[in-house]
């Protein structure tokens, strides 16, 4: 029996008479070079080490004070705005006061209103523009970096004095063009670039928790 689970270069084919007993687990490894590999490329690009230190520092300020982080997207983008943010709201390394912060991904009467009356291109942007105060930052997720939701998003923060962060992938798309600041993995895979997208949504939380709460760094 053979079961074809894809079709492009990296498919898996299943063959039950198939001698070989190291083809599944040399697939896995292959897979997972390829998450290092990506995480490897970002190691090594000081320019986005440098925006993604910036998007930090930024934070940091933001939590000084009295605003919030917002964030939102898609799909896989969207379990990942909800998870940065309830690191956040709830706690990443140690027990300390909460953050603001607000995915807007979660409240599906907003969603699926707004959605309905005005379009699903419309569903991030109202709510950024009855939610969203001068001073707070949205990031945007989207690893094509071009998600109509989040580019109305964008220009809704532009006008309501809101910092723009794209998290993106690939050539980084509209919201790259758009953004105050563009996080763009280096990678055209979408599961590569959303492993990453964590990756650095967990570096911020552990940096923002840091400095806020505990002794931070030395270089500030």
């Amino acid at each position: 029996m053979i079961i074809n689970l894809a079709k492009h270069k990296d498919a898996i084919i299943l063959d039950n008479n198939k001698q070989d007993n190291n083809f599944m687990k040399n697939y896995i490894k292959t897979q997972i070079k390829k998450s290092y590999e990506t995480k490897q490329a970002i190691y090594e690009n000081e320019e986005l080490l440098h925006k993604i230190e910036e998007v930090a520092r930024l934070c940091v300020k933001l939590y000084r004070g009295k605003n919030k982080t917002i964030l939102a997207g898609n799909g896989g983008s969207a379990a990942d705005a909800q998870h940065i943010s309830a690191e956040l709201v709830g706690r990443y390394n140690f027990d300390r006061p909460s953050l603001a912060s607000l995915a807007l991904t979660t409240d599906t009467s907003a969603l699926t209103a707004i959605g309905n009356d005005y379009g699903y291109d419309k569903i991030f942007s109202r709510q950024l523009e009855g939610m969203g105060q001068s001073g707070d930052i949205f990031i945007g997720i989207s690893t094509s970096g071009n998600s109509l939701n989040i580019i109305e998003a964008f220009l809704v923060a532009k006008e309501k004095g809101i910092k723009t962060i794209a998290l993106t992938g690939r050539d980084g798309g509209e919201m790259a063009k758009m953004a105050d600041i563009a996080l763009v993995v280096p990678s055209n895979s979408t599961p590569r670039i959303q492993e990453s997208h964590i990756l650095i949504g967990h570096i911020l939380c552990d940096i923002i928790e840091q400095e806020i709460f505990d002794e931070g760094f030395d270089d500030k």
